[in-house]
C-alpha cells in the first residue's frame, strides 16, 4: 500500500507570503491553486523513491516506480530484500540504484533508518546522517527534509529542476551560479521549500512525490 499524502500546516501561510515577497512566485502560485507539496508518513518510501529518482527525470522516475511496485506488490524494505536482483533491474534500474536500495532496505530492517529521533534536529544534522548511508547524497538528504520531514526552507541547489526553473521563470533561460541562486532565494525564506516546489510543478505536469 503506498503511504497516504499529508499537505504540510504551514503551506497556505507560505504561498502568501512568497507572493507578497515576489512576483514570479505570484503568478506560479496563481496557477496552481489547488495542488501543494504532500509528505508521506513512510521514511523509507521516501528515501526509496528518492533514491530511484536520482539524475533522472521526474517523468522516468515515476515510470521506473510504477514498474517497481508493480515487481513488488508493496514497495517496503523487506519486499527489496527479498527481490532478486536481476527482477530489480528488469523495472529499469541501474545496477548501482538497486545496491543502494538493498542497502537502504538492510538499514531500515536492522533498525538503523529511525527518523521518529531526528525531529528535533537540524536540517544539516539529519543530512549527515543520512548521507552515512550508502547512496544517499545531499540531494536525497534534502528530498528527504522536504518530503518526509516537511521542512519547509529547504534549498536544493544541487537539483536540475530548481536550476531549471530557476533559468526559466527568472533569467530567460540563462543558468546562473550558484552565488546568485542563493541571493535569489533570500527573498523566499523562509520559504524555500515551498518555492522550489512551485518551481517544479511549472516544469512537469505531474507535481513531484517522493
Amino acid at each position: 500500500m503506498t503511504p497516504p499524502l499529508d499537505k504540510p500546516d504551514y503551506w497556505s501561510q507560505a504561498t502568501q507570503e512568497l507572493a507578497a515577497a515576489d512576483a514570479v512566485m505570484a503568478q506560479l502560485i496563481a496557477l496552481y491553486p489547488d495542488v501543494s507539496l504532500r509528505t508521506r508518513g513512510d521514511a523509507f518510501h521516501t528515501l526509496a523513491r528518492s533514491i530511484v529518482g536520482q539524475q533522472i527525470s521526474v517523468k522516468a522516475a515515476d515510470s521506473i516506480w510504477s514498474r517497481l511496485a508493480t515487481c513488488l506488490g508493496e514497495v517496503s524494505s523487506a519486499a527489496v530484500l527479498a527481490t532478486d536482483v536481476d527482477a530489480l533491474r528488469a523495472c529499469g534500474l541501474t545496477q548501482r540504484k538497486v545496491e543502494y536500495l538493498s542497502d537502504l532496505a538492510r538499514h531500515h530492517v536492522e533498525g538503523r533508518l529511525d527518523p521518529t529521533a531526528w525531529l528535533a534536529w537540524d536540517d544539516e544534522a539529519v543530512i549527515k546522517e543520512l548521507v552515512s548511508i550508502r547512496g544517499i547524497g545531499r540531494w536525497t538528504a534534502e528530498m528527504f527534509l522536504i518530503f518526509y520531514l516537511a521542512r519547509p526552507n529547504v534549498l536544493p541547489l544541487d537539483d536540475i529542476g530548481l536550476i531549471r526553473g530557476i533559468a526559466e521563470h527568472y533569467h530567460n533561460g540563462e543558468r546562473k551560479p550558484r552565488a546568485e541562486l542563493k541571493q535569489l532565494a533570500q527573498l523566499w525564506q523562509p520559504w524555500c521549500s515551498v518555492a522550489t516546489w512551485y518551481l517544479w510543478r511549472s516544469l512537469d505536469p505531474v507535481p513531484v512525490e517522493y
